[in-house]
């Protein structure tokens, strides 16, 4: 090899060098994004005790209209779990969730619908979530029928609020009739298998 071809494999050798301690750079001084928790989708992630709530949120057409509650709510525990959303006006909605089950809230479920959206589209609407002893408060996205996959979550004039749903897991397709206090902001539900 004579010294010309030398000169230009230790160029080329110190410029591939340069360009992978710029790259590998970049991870030094930016966290890892795979490290972080976070809701890769329009609704949000909660935990409360055994259960893990997924892309959560609330389908309305306006502020002051019926909302329809939609998402996945994960049971880990070895024992049935009830999930209590109440919303804005005092409202609630009751979920029911089998042990090590799941229940999908979406177009095969039965709705739950929370009286008032608590927010216009948009926005953020505030509701309590509730499982045995665990309590917390959080913010659900509100979003409308503008986007063509929550046209079909938008609740009719003919919806009732309060809606409850039943785990996915169950191995009956049956519908029985549950009844829940009205002055508690509910009305009576039905329960089926999504």
């Amino acid at each position: 090899m004579n010294p010309v071809q030398r000169g230009k494999l230790a160029i080329a050798a110190a410029a591939i060098g340069v360009g992978l301690l710029s790259v590998t750079g970049c991870g030094f001084t930016n966290a890892q994004q795979t490290s972080h928790q976070y809701s890769p989708s329009d609704g949000l992630r909660a935990d409360l005790g055994q259960l893990q709530l997924r892309n959560m949120l609330i389908v309305a057409a306006g502020e002051h209209q019926p909302g329809r509650v939609i998402g996945a709510v994960f049971n880990q525990s070895t024992s049935d779990a009830t999930l209590t959303i109440s919303g804005a006006d005092g409202g609630q909605a009751e979920i029911p969730v089998k042990a090590k089950s799941e229940t999908y809230l979406n177009e095969d479920s039965t709705a739950v619908i929370l009286s008032n959206a608590g927010s216009a589209p948009g926005g953020l609407a505030q509701v309590t979530i509730r499982s045995g002893s665990d309590t917390a408060k959080m913010n659900i996205p509100v979003v409308n029928g503008t986007l063509p996959e929550y046209k079909q979550y938008l609740p009719t004039s003919s919806a009732s609020p309060s809606s409850t749903s039943s785990s996915s897991s169950a191995s009956s397709s049956s519908t029985s009739p549950s009844s829940t206090s009205p002055s508690a902001g509910t009305t009576p539900s039905a329960t089926a298998k999504p």
